[in-house]
Formats: structure tokens, C-alpha cells, sequence
């Protein structure tokens, strides 16, 4: 298993999305690329620790490349706003790729590049790749959030579209028994 750890906005949303996809074993939301050891959600969203919320995505590479988890990374949220993703605004809720080893991090270049170059977007892409330092796991009550908590408005309004989409947009790519 490898891991990659990417922040496209609030964590509950993205989180949604690639844990459908086949060879992802485990999405785990928590906050990297800042300064504070140990941040808990109320000093994340502060905005004033340097981290964003991300995710931690352990995933077999013989099912799931890299590439392709980059690619869900880049059409799932929107990488030309800055600090901001929907109504979520704030440095915590910004596009960024934390790399864990160089060959993760010249593929993200690259891909940023090409993706910038394509004329895909109308503005310039804005995300970040950076090493990754440390990533702190965000408290339980954050994890899985859309699966267990769809009920709530923000999971109705906000996260369900785009997790339908997704699915919708990515169809041969997810685990046996997703809702497609």
C-alpha cells in the first residue's frame, strides 16, 4: 500500500469521493502543511495554523495509480481559487498537493503543468505542492462524515451533488457496490 495526502477544500466533501474509488482502502480526514503540532478543527479553522484540511488516502497501486488519484484530485474541486473552495473560505480550505517521496512530487508538477497549460481553466491554477511534514488524523467525529451523517443539510445541499457527479464522471472507477 502507498499513501497520498491532498487538501481540495472541506474535507468532508472530498473525503466523499475517494472513498468510492477502487484500490483506495482508507480515506482519513485530518490537517497538514502548517505550523501548530497537534491542531485541533477549532484552531484549523482559525485560519491561522498554516494548515489546510486534507486528506491521508492509503491506496494499492496495482488497482489505483497515483496519476489517476491526481486526476480525481483536480476534477473534483475547483484549483483556481485561492483559499477557498464554495462557500468555504479561509487558507484551511486550500488547493494543495503534500507529496510523499519525489516521484509523487514531479508527477503533481507535472500534471499541474500540463493541466495549466491545457486552457482547461479560464484562471490560473493555484495549488501548492509541497512535502509533506506531518499530518495530524482530524478527531473521529470528522471521519466518514458524509456516510454517516448525510442526513444533515450540509450533506444534502453541499456534499451529495458533487458525490454524485463524481460517480457519474468517474463510473469505472469505483469499488464494486458504489452507487453509480
Amino acid at each position: 500500500m502507498e499513501k497520498a495526502t491532498f487538501g481540495g477544500g472541506c474535507f468532508w466533501c472530498t473525503e466523499a469521493v475517494f472513498q468510492d474509488l477502487a484500490g483506495v482502502q482508507k480515506v482519513e480526514s485530518g490537517y497538514a502543511g502548517g505550523h501548530l503540532e497537534n491542531p485541533t478543527y477549532k484552531q484549523v479553522t482559525s485560519g491561522t495554523t498554516g494548515h489546510a484540511e486534507v486528506l491521508q488516502i492509503t491506496y494499492d497501486p496495482d488497482t489505483i495509480s497515483y496519476d489517476e488519484l491526481l486526476e480525481v484530485f483536480w476534477k473534483t474541486h475547483d484549483p483556481t481559487t485561492l483559499n477557498r473552495q464554495g462557500n468555504d473560505i479561509g487558507p484551511q480550505y486550500r488547493s494543495i498537493v503534500l507529496y510523499h517521496n519525489d516521484e509523487q512530487r514531479e508527477k503533481a508538477e507535472k500534471y499541474l503543468k500540463e493541466l495549466d497549460a491545457s486552457g482547461a481553466f479560464d484562471d490560473p491554477i493555484v495549488t501548492t505542492i509541497e512535502p509533506l511534514q506531518e499530518f495530524y488524523p482530524a478527531e473521529d467525529y470528522h471521519q466518514n462524515y458524509f456516510n454517516t451523517h448525510g442526513h444533515e443539510p450540509y450533506c444534502s445541499f453541499v456534499i451529495r451533488p458533487k458525490v454524485e457527479k463524481f460517480r457519474k464522471v468517474f463510473a469505472g472507477k469505483l469499488k464494486p457496490g458504489a452507487v453509480k
